[in-house]
């Protein structure tokens, strides 16, 4: 089994941050990490109002714009083998899905059966560039961050998992750590992942300086300057 340097709860406590200040957090614990690692355009979630997702991710690459060309035995095995690898985690789940299609979202692989099957092996949500449908019929609490809603599944199939995926922009390999909202995705580099609440509560310090004069009545450039140097030197 994998070894992991953080536990299910780690995970579990990044949900409480959404991901632009995880995003905030990992500039100061791996600032090498800023300009990549994350999803760079503009994404649909299922529902804004779920928590964050954060978990292992569990990767694979569809189509849907035409038949696979396999045969029917090897579509269903190469399914049924997404499920067992799906489901073969310690922790929670993210299942991150690339879109092959020249026109990614084609055709919709997640709705009501699919958020329902997934949920029940153990994964919080999914990260996709292609397409989901079904909006008033997914499973409850499974967060899908998507790249456009479709009314149809047309031809969409597996075609392969476990490999190195890109979602707009965001490179992600089996078990990566995946943090995902409203907002978009990002990877959280393993060693990261135990350091950054801590990182999240020096920004927070920091930021409320700033936060805090801009609603005194008292607000002025001056005071702004002397505001920018006092979030510096805290620590």
């Amino acid at each position: 089994m994998a070894s992991y340097p953080f536990t299910a709860a780690d995970l579990e406590a990044l949900r409480a941050w959404d991901t632009p200040t995880i995003c905030n957090a990992l500039e100061l614990v791996v600032p090498e990490r800023r300009g990549h690692g994350f999803t760079i355009r503009p994404m649909v979630a299922a529902d804004v109002t779920l928590k964050p997702i954060c978990g292992l991710a569990r990767t694979g690459t569809l189509r849907a714009a035409a038949p696979s060309g396999r045969p029917a035995a090897e579509d269903h095995a190469i399914r049924t083998g997404w499920y067992e690898y799906v489901a073969d985690a310690a922790m929670p789940t993210i299942v991150v899905l690339q879109d092959l299609d020249d026109t990614p979202g084609v055709g919709a692989f997640w709705g009501e059966v699919h958020t329902a099957v997934h949920k029940a092996l153990g994964a919080q949500g999914c990260v996709t560039n292609g397409s989901f449908r079904d909006l008033d019929m997914l499973a409850p609490e499974f967060q899908i961050i998507g790249g456009v809603v479709n009314p149809s599944h047309a031809y969409v199939h597996m075609v392969a998992y476990r490999q190195d995926v890109s979602i707009h922009g965001m490179a992600c390999a089996h078990d990566a750590v995946v943090h995902a909202d409203r907002h978009g995705a990002v990877v959280i580099p393993p060693e990261a992942v135990a350091k950054l609440p801590a990182a999240i509560d020096l920004l927070a310090r920091r930021e409320k300086v700033i936060l805090d004069l801009c609603a005194s009545p008292d607000f002025s450039v001056a005071r702004l300057k002397q505001a920018l140097q006092q979030s510096k030197e805290i620590h």
